[in-house]
């Protein structure tokens, strides 16, 4: 099969490698119907030191199920089904508390053992508590907009749906989203569906923040930085924003955060930090009764109230999906992201 390769910072290839098989008795077997780039790959793709050995990429996707391992009960051949960015065995005791990405037998994909979600076929490991089950779906005669919506819900969407949900977001409240990437817009319409009164999104790419203003940001500032807090600070006379989805993950980001968070407020994080020292003192946490909350996002916990929406008409997330390539220009697909030409890019078979 052709499966995803990265060699080292902005070294992307396509290379066959051998079919994935089963390993263990809890292992499916899934050809990949779409798939895409995270904006977590670009990390690597920034930064990875060259290897002789390329690692294997990708951790979204929606498929049909092809081989199940003897132990499997929940899915079997033929299901159309999503999997989460992480697998999980969904029992354990972190995963019935709602913290799957905690599993004490789960993981992460895109490692050489694993292997990763952008290639033709994969290997999802616990595929009882990994795969979801989409009803009455044919994946092969769905219109694209449902097959993007349901690949939103392998990450992306449920990504900004968690920090919202662990910032407590309600109705009535000022929530202000920074970063106007893919789980940035998703934060919008995740704190739109919560209920919130007044959201602003902080985001320079008009493109970008018009689909924001359609998923129900009131408001957008352009501005970075003190001028950017000063600018939020004045929409809301002064008071901070109740809650505060932070979804870049880098330092000027969670500054801005602590800037306009409004006391007692709450500042949830899922843009995956590129730091190790947040300031948590008197002039950023501290002297606010601020918190600081979020993590990753442990999408199965909401795999399936999604999918009905998704179903319903009632959310629409795949249009942060502004790009369609097939698996062979995959390289391309990273370029496009990384320079900001593409929101989001999902690959075709």
């Amino acid at each position: 099969m052709r499966a995803t390769l990265m060699y080292g910072a902005g070294d992307v290839r396509i290379e066959t490698v051998p079919d994935p098989v089963l390993q263990q008795p809890t292992d499916a077997i899934v050809r990949v119907v779409r798939a895409c780039v995270c904006g977590s790959d670009l990390h690597p793709y920034h930064s990875m030191r060259g290897s002789t050995q390329g690692n294997p990429m990708g951790h979204e996707l929606i498929g049909v199920v092809e081989e199940t391992g003897s132990a499997v009960t929940n899915v079997k051949k033929g299901d159309f089904v999503i999997a989460p960015f992480a697998f999980s065995d969904n029992t354990c005791v972190f995963c019935r508390e709602g913290f799957q990405t905690s599993c004490v037998h789960g993981g992460w994909y895109g490692s050489p053992k694993t292997g990763g979600l952008q290639a033709e076929v994969a290997r999802i490991p616990l595929a009882d508590g990994s795969l979801v089950v989409v009803p009455d779906v044919d994946p092969a005669t769905a219109d694209e907009g449902l097959l993007n919506s349901l690949l939103t819900l392998s990450d992306v969407y449920l990504t900004g749906y968690h920090a919202a949900h662990m910032a407590q977001v309600e109705a009535g409240q000022i929530v202000t989203v920074i970063g106007d990437g893919a789980v940035g817009l998703s934060a919008v319409l995740a704190a739109k569906q919560l209920g919130a009164e007044r959201i602003i999104l902080m985001g320079r790419h008009a493109a970008r923040t018009d689909l924001g203003r359609e998923f129900g940001a009131t408001d957008v500032v352009a501005e970075r930085g003190a001028e950017g807090i000063g600018k939020v600070m004045d929409l809301t006379g002064g008071e901070g924003s109740h809650a505060v989805l932070e979804a870049v993950g880098h330092m000027p980001a969670y500054e801005q955060a602590y800037g306009v968070v409004r006391p007692g407020g709450i500042i949830s994080r899922v843009g995956v930090p590129q730091y190790e020292d947040a300031p948590v003192g008197f002039g950023s946490l501290f002297g606010k009764n601020a918190r600081l909350a979020g993590g990753p996002a442990p999408v199965r916990a909401y795999q399936e109230a999604a999918i009905a929406q998704v179903l319903a008409g009632e959310i629409n997330p795949g249009k942060v999906f502004d790009a369609t390539l097939p698996l062979e220009d995959v390289a391309e697909a990273y370029r496009l992201m990384d320079s900001r030409e593409s929101l989001k890019g999902a690959r075709r078979p």
